[in-house]
């Protein structure tokens, strides 16, 4: 189990909160229509509800298929990816 998950599942008030914002977050127009595209692309590949574990992928390159599990919390695909995560802080930057 990774860091977070841990940290979710100890700490109730944390997961209710995210879980609201993942709610509200997904019902954007914005977000339904990336997912239907993508599952759209999916099923017209022949990899959707097959048991494959791949999903369709925005990436700069464009839509690729990709195996879930590198595809959920991507932080290489999109630049919008890196700023959201912030910068490296000067006191980092020395130590490495």
């Amino acid at each position: 189990m990774r860091k977070s998950a841990k940290y979710y599942n100890s700490n109730p008030k944390a997961k209710a909160k995210k879980d609201a914002y993942n709610k509200e977050f997904n019902k954007k127009s914005d977000q339904v229509k990336k997912r239907t595209e993508l599952n759209k692309i999916n099923r017209d590949n022949g990899t959707y509800g097959n048991g494959d574990k791949m999903d369709m992928s925005h990436t700069k390159e464009g839509i690729k298929p990709k195996p879930q599990s590198e595809n959920r919390g991507s932080s290489k695909d999109m630049p919008g990816d890196k700023r959201s995560r912030g910068k490296k802080s000067a006191s980092k930057k020395k130590k490495l």
